[in-house]
C-alpha cells in the first residue's frame, strides 16, 4: 500500500494505516488534490493485504476544517454545472471509498472538524474524541444544502433522525459530550491519550479475524438497502462463507486447547 502520499500523511506499521491531514497552519482544510489523493487510495486499499485497520488522526490539535475557502469554495462560485457536479460526484466518491475500502477505520477526533471533514468522521466505523472536539456538518452555514456527500443517509442511522436534522438545518456544533449521548462518538479520551487509544482500539481489530471483518464491514453497509428477510438470508450466506476460512478452525482448535487464538486473517 502506498504511504508515499502527497497531500496527507500515511504511516502503515504491524497492520495499520496512520492517517493525517497535513495543514496543521490551517486547520488541515481539504483540497482538491487530496479530495482525490484520499479517494484513491481507500480505493486501491480494498486490493491491499498489508492494511488492516485504519486510523484518522488529527495534526496539530484539529481534525479537519473541511474543504479549503480559498482553495475549494472561492473556485466552485465560478464553475459550471457540468464543473460542480464532477466536483460534487468527486467528494461523494470518497465517501464511497470508505466503506468500501473493506478495512475497519477508527477517526481520531480532535479540536476542529467541520464540513468534509465531518463527514470523513461519519462515514468511519468507529469515532473516539477529545473533550474539545467539536463536529460541525457546516454545509447550510454556506448557502448550501446539508445533503452533502451522504449525509442525510448517514448521520440519521448514527444519532437519529430528529438530531441529524438539528445539526444539518442549523449547521451548529455537536460537542464530544453531546457526540457521546448521541452515539456518534463511541469514547472520550484526553488529548494526551486520544492517538494511544485509537490505535489500541486498531490493534484489536487488526488481531481479530481480518477476512470475518471486512464481511462484517461490508454487511454493515449492504443491508441499509435489505428486507429484514434479504438481511438475514445475505448473514446467512456471509457467515457460510466466514466457517470455510481457516481463522474458524483456529478459534475452534483454541478454544479447546484453552488458549487465545491468533488468526491469520484466511
Amino acid at each position: 500500500m502506498r504511504s508515499d502520499t502527497q497531500h496527507f500523511l500515511c504511516d502503515i506499521d504491524d497492520g495499520i494505516a496512520r492517517l493525517r491531514l497535513n495543514r496543521p497552519e490551517r486547520k488541515n482544510p481539504l483540497t482538491f488534490e487530496s479530495y482525490a489523493e484520499l479517494r484513491d487510495w481507500f480505493r486501491d486499499l480494498v486490493y491491499d493485504d498489508e492494511v488492516k485497520v485504519v486510523v484518522i488522526l488529527p495534526n496539530g490539535g484539529n481534525f479537519s476544517s473541511g474543504g479549503d475557502v480559498h482553495d475549494i469554495i472561492g473556485p466552485l462560485t465560478r464553475m459550471s454545472m457540468k464543473e460542480l457536479l464532477a466536483f460534487t460526484r468527486m467528494t461523494g466518491d470518497l465517501v464511497k471509498a470508505m466503506i468500501g475500502c473493506g478495512k475497519p477505520i477508527i477517526a481520531g477526533v480532535e479540536g476542529v472538524c467541520a464540513g468534509a471533514g465531518a463527514i470523513m468522521a461519519m462515514a468511519s466505523d468507529l469515532r473516539l474524541a477529545t473533550p474539545d472536539a467539536k463536529v460541525a456538518f457546516l454545509f447550510n452555514r454556506v448557502g448550501l444544502a446539508g445533503c452533502d456527500m451522504g449525509a442525510c443517509a448517514i448521520l440519521p442511522r448514527i444519532i437519529g433522525q430528529g438530531r441529524a436534522a438539528e445539526l444539518l438545518y442549523l449547521g451548529r456544533s455537536m460537542s464530544a459530550e453531546e457526540g457521546a449521548q448521541w452515539g456518534f462518538f463511541n469514547a472520550i479520551a484526553e488529548p494526551a491519550k486520544l492517538e494511544h487509544e485509537a490505535l489500541a482500539l486498531a490493534k484489536r481489530i487488526a488481531d481479530g479475524p481480518v477476512f470475518a471483518n471486512a464481511m462484517t464491514k461490508t454487511m454493515l453497509a449492504q443491508e441499509w438497502s435489505m428486507s429484514l428477510d434479504q438481511a438475514i438470508e445475505a448473514e446467512a450466506q456471509a457467515q457460510a462463507i466466514c466457517m470455510q476460512g481457516n481463522d474458524f478452525r483456529r478459534a475452534y482448535e483454541a478454544f479447546v486447547d484453552k488458549r487465545r487464538p491468533v488468526f491469520g486473517g484466511d
